[in-house]
């Protein structure tokens, strides 16, 4: 007797519009092109756009086991890992969702700390227009300001007031 194999829908990163046209298979899927990762050495105090990071393979990732406990890497170096969202009105492009996710890395002993489910359901967030920074320390806060400024101030100026507050950037 042959087994049946029930048909699988796998994740998939879309580019574009997945429904353009028909409506069909796909509608609701969340397209990850006005995505970008920003990484912030909190002790440095430099960020980064670190395109690697979507599918958790930035320089600062490759090569570590990272485990679900802060306590484990008790000497991890701090990381932020900014999910920022970019969309258009009708000045121009901004800053539509903007989270942070904490990060610990241990080069000697190839450990991190990181929550997965914390890194997804803050990418979904920064898709769905939020603004999720205000539990981060201070001096990252100024960085992270300072580098979306930086990058384009025009959508800096367009972005939300809650993010220009949250940063205490105003």
């Amino acid at each position: 007797m042959e087994e049946k194999k029930k048909k699988k829908v796998d994740f998939n990163i879309i580019k574009n519009d997945p429904t353009e046209g028909h409506g069909g298979f796909g509608v609701g899927t969340l397209s990850l092109d006005n995505v970008t990762p920003v990484m912030i050495d909190v002790d440095a105090g430099e960020a980064s756009i670190e395109v690697g990071a979507m599918h958790a393979r930035s320089p600062v990732e490759k090569g570590i086991k990272f485990l679900k406990s802060k306590e484990e890497v008790p000497n991890g170096k701090p990381y932020w890992l900014i999910w920022v969202t970019i969309d258009r009105k009708e000045g121009g492009a901004y800053y539509a969702g903007v989270t942070a996710c904490e990060m610990t890395v241990d080069r000697e002993i190839r450990r991190g700390y990181k929550s997965l489910p914390e890194h997804v359901n803050r990418m979904d967030k920064s898709i769905k227009r939020h603004i999720i920074v205000d539990h981060m320390d201070e001096k990252s806060k100024k960085v992270l300001a300072d580098f979306l400024k930086n990058h384009d101030a025009g959508m800096w100026e367009r972005s939300a007031e809650q993010l220009k507050k949250d940063l205490q950037a105003i």
